[in-house]
């Protein structure tokens, strides 16, 4: 059985969220890769983008099962916390989580009580483990590279492939974040695109060349003969050297601090201080 999947475009950090379910009302649906509007002048959050997916899930009468992550985000905050309160469903992401987390907490210096076994989410997956949105049957796929967590979720023709890959036009994901790993991300796209050629690819960011609208569908066909960093032909040493290269000249993220430190919490911020106040911490000199 191959899913409807329902797209929401965020401008601001590129990001596509997805919602996923069989083509009727009333049934069950996962939603991937949710975003918390965040504006780093101010501090200040608000669920706009969020609400947009809401009010889908709402219309058509589904029932949340899954808020699924591809990985612990550098460039967008989860909204799965507040999506959970308004429509229930499961917070999950891959077990390497706990890998993120332990490099984290030691660079942010995070308060004692955190802990390091990914039970801030609601269900961690195992490579290769299988779950239920309904009657749609997905599979949980480690791909690590971009980070030592990411995951893609292949349910029925469809696979979410998170950071990952990008559209052919744009390439691949960075390497160059704790724990990142070139050869890993290239072994891990290559999984991908073992996967049948006719199954469709949906991208986690977008980031268009001039002339091209914003678009995040592709194939595992259309990847292999046209992605401009790992098409079939560019061997391993040919991306790594590429991957290393393209990395050195690219800027942080512009939300990566409060982010990672939020999305490592599967979305929640860290606990209020004795003021009543919530903090995200800048290290300085620390990336």
């Amino acid at each position: 059985m191959n899913p409807h999947i329902q797209a929401f475009f965020d401008p601001v950090t590129a990001t596509i969220t997805y919602v996923v379910h069989e083509d009727r009302p009333g049934v069950a649906c996962a939603i991937i890769d949710s975003v918390l509007d965040y504006d780093p002048k101010s501090g200040r959050s608000n669920t706009a983008s969020a609400d947009r997916v809401a009010a889908y899930v709402r219309e058509h009468d589904l029932k949340t099962a899954w808020l699924l992550e591809t990985h612990a985000h550098a460039d967008h905050l989860s909204a799965a916390p507040y999506l959970q309160r308004q429509l229930g469903g499961v917070i999950a992401i891959g077990q390497s989580i706990c890998a993120v987390q332990g490099v984290f907490k030691k660079i942010l210096n995070l308060e004692p009580e955190f802990q390091l076994d990914g039970s801030q989410f609601g269900h961690l997956f195992a490579d290769g483990e299988t779950f239920q949105i309904g009657a749609l049957t997905a599979t949980a796929i480690h791909v690590p590279g971009h980070t030592p967590a990411d995951m893609a979720y292949l349910i029925g023709d469809a696979a979410f492939v998170g950071d990952t890959l990008f559209m052919p036009d744009v390439g691949t994901a960075r390497c160059d974040f704790p724990g990142g790993d070139a050869h890993l991300l290239y072994r891990s796209i290559r999984r991908l695109l073992s996967l049948p050629d006719g199954t469709r690819l949906f991208m986690c960011h977008d980031y268009p060349p001039e002339g091209r609208q914003t678009a995040w569908q592709t194939t595992v066909a259309e990847q292999r003969r046209a992605n401009i960093h790992v098409r079939d032909g560019v061997d391993e040493t040919q991306f790594v050297d590429m991957r290393t290269r393209r990395d050195a000249t690219l800027s942080m993220p512009t939300l990566i601090l409060p982010a990672i430190q939020v999305n490592i919490r599967a979305g929640h911020f860290p606990p209020a201080e004795d003021n009543g106040v919530r903090y995200l911490k800048i290290p300085v000199d620390a990336l």
